[in-house]
């Protein structure tokens, strides 16, 4: 952890193509890949990390980057973190650490705080600590491999317990039709929602739209009737 007082560059003042500037506590695998993607979409991005090493990593990534103990709130008021909206609690191996800085920043008035948690009782102890949503990353891609590893589906993101996104092969039973007469609403209970095939852009679906050999559907639904559409 730093000691001492924390000096922290005045922030650029945002630009029209600009985002909210998001705060990052915790710059492992998962924090790491949520503080270079925010960046790559335009957001400014504050990392924050007790370890030494993972800071001096991402110095050239993010917007900006301290070592810090971010379960100090003295440490998080020398940050500036009252002037940020949005941050996310990547921590999730120390427990402690993950609900002392989520109680921290929602008693600074964040009002939307994103906190990662490995277990049901960690997810538990954040959301009565004050986290606005708590994400469970090992357990989505526990499922979206689950889902992948038959090998009909060739990308898969739910939505909630029920219903998802998925990328799969075309069946056989709809090659050469135009949707309206595959039906696939009707018969299967799926939604067809685009199609991509080699060497051409993704196509947004129509009525009309006629599905090649080898073409990739994207279709929405229920869980099990995606499942089922695939395996036809």
């Amino acid at each position: 952890a730093a000691s001492g007082a924390i000096a922290i560059p005045r922030r650029i003042p945002l630009s029209a193509d600009k985002r909210k500037p998001v705060l990052v506590v915790g710059l492992g695998r998962f924090g790491s890949a949520v503080a270079t993607t925010l960046e790559r979409m335009g957001h400014e991005v504050l990392g924050v990390d007790v370890d030494g090493d993972f800071v001096r990593e991402h110095k050239d990534a993010l917007t900006q980057v301290v070592e810090a103990d971010a379960t100090e709130i003295d440490t998080l008021k020398q940050l500036g973190v009252a002037d940020f909206d949005t941050a996310i609690v990547a921590i999730g191996t120390n427990v402690e650490a993950s609900l002392l800085v989520v109680l921290a920043l929602v008693d600074m008035g964040l009002n939307n705080v994103w906190a990662k948690a490995n277990t049901d009782r960690h997810g538990r102890l954040l959301e009565r600590t004050g986290a606005h949503h708590v994400v469970f990353p090992e357990r989505k891609m526990g499922e979206r491999v689950a889902h992948l590893v038959n090998e009909r589906l060739l990308d898969f993101i739910a939505f909630d317990a029920e219903f998802a996104i998925a990328r799969l092969k075309a069946p056989e039973t709809v090659v050469g039709l135009p949707l309206m007469m595959s039906e696939c609403r009707k018969k299967f209970d799926v939604t067809v929602v685009g199609v991509k095939r080699a060497g051409e852009d993704f196509i947004h679906a129509v009525p009309d739209t006629i599905i090649f050999p080898d073409d990739e559907l994207v279709v929405s639904g229920r869980i099990r009737d995606i499942e089922k559409f695939a395996a036809i």
